[in-house]
């Protein structure tokens, strides 16, 4: 029987995204707070899923990496 292969998201602190991304952890933290990307908290720590941060950028500028 084969194992079933799961898509486990990139989740990163709000920290490593904006040193992935180039865009400021206080915006970063605004956009999760107002609902717009997904995310949840870890403690203290505000996790961010990578590839769903990057579709909303790619939805509304050019460049995400």
């Amino acid at each position: 029987m084969m194992a079933k292969e799961y898509n486990v998201p990139t989740m990163m602190t709000i920290n490593e995204v904006s040193e992935r991304t180039g865009v400021a952890p206080y915006r970063i933290r605004q956009l999760y707070l107002d609902g717009k990307i997904v995310g949840f908290r870890a403690g203290k720590k505000i996790l961010i899923n990578l590839e769903r941060f990057c579709e909303f950028l790619n939805s509304n500028t050019e460049s995400c990496l």
